[in-house]
């Protein structure tokens, strides 16, 4: 998810720094936006990939957060890991800076809790892949400033996204709460042999005129991500209708996670 909302920054012609943990890491990174912009290259959507690479830096340190106009937080669902992300932001990014979390379903509420700035905290919620989905989700927290809500406005349009507004913070906002539940119910039957992964994309894509069926989604999306939206889900609303599908735990702890692993509902090797 980072490396895509780096990917539509620099394509409009913003100064990005991606920020990642180690070298490995950014070089990777740097592979997934390379060949993303060497599919539009082939779809004649850009003339040379290098003029947007050029707008692209890659760093292990933190220290370009002190110059960032706008900040975008891509971590892993976990709320205590964002919490010290957000920690750290506070401490290095300007007064006037955009902070965003791109949770999906975790309260940008407790995110901005242990900031000093929480007027300054929103949600901007990408949908993957980053570079081909119009979506932008913006998610206003408790605290969230009217300011701060524009600013948001402003960046998503830039960024060529059509743009809908969660007004009050629940869990899952506006989309997943709303997604995941189906997903969900795809991963139940594909546990007690109703269809097979095959037969419920295809009907998503023929019956109710899906780009991509939700098994195939979750399986580029991440399924442990998947199993962690649902997991913040369950515990935010205390709802059954939100309780994992003990196959997709299961698929989780053995490690089939989707594209990322080459097994997921699905077989990419």
């Amino acid at each position: 998810m980072g490396s895509g909302i780096g990917q539509v920054a620099a394509q409009v012609g913003m100064d990005v720094t991606i920020i990642d943990v180690t070298k490995e890491s950014l070089e990777q990174s740097k592979q997934r936006i390379e060949a993303s912009l060497n599919r539009f290259l082939k779809k004649n959507i850009f003339d040379n990939p290098d003029d947007v690479l050029s707008n692209v830096s890659f760093s292990v340190e933190w220290d370009a957060l002190e110059l960032a106009d706008v900040i975008i937080e891509a971590v892993p669902e976990k709320m205590q890991l964002k919490k010290e992300i957000f920690k750290k932001i506070d401490l290095l990014a300007k007064k006037d800076s955009l902070i965003a979390t791109n949770t999906s379903c975790l309260s940008v509420t407790e995110i901005a809790s242990v900031t000093s700035r929480p007027d300054k905290v929103i949600g901007m919620h990408f949908f993957s892949p980053v570079p081909m989905m119009a979506l932008l989700e913006i998610v206003k927290g408790y605290k969230t400033s009217p300011e701060t809500l524009e600013a948001a406005k402003v960046v998503g349009e830039k960024l060529g996204k059509k743009m809908i507004v969660a007004e009050k913070d629940f869990p899952g906002f506006l989309m997943n709460r709303i997604w995941l539940p189906m997903v969900n119910e795809a991963c139940f039957a594909v546990m007690e042999g109703v269809g097979s992964p095959e037969e419920i994309d295809q009907g998503f894509k023929d019956g109710y005129g899906h780009t991509m069926g939700p098994l195939k989604t979750i399986d580029m999306a991440g399924l442990d991500i998947t199993l962690w939206a649902l997991e913040a889900l369950y515990e935010g609303f205390g709802d059954s209708k939100y309780r994992p599908c003990p196959l997709l735990k299961k698929m989780v702890e053995a490690g089939d996670l989707g594209t990322k692993t080459g097994q997921g509902f699905y077989s990419y090797n």
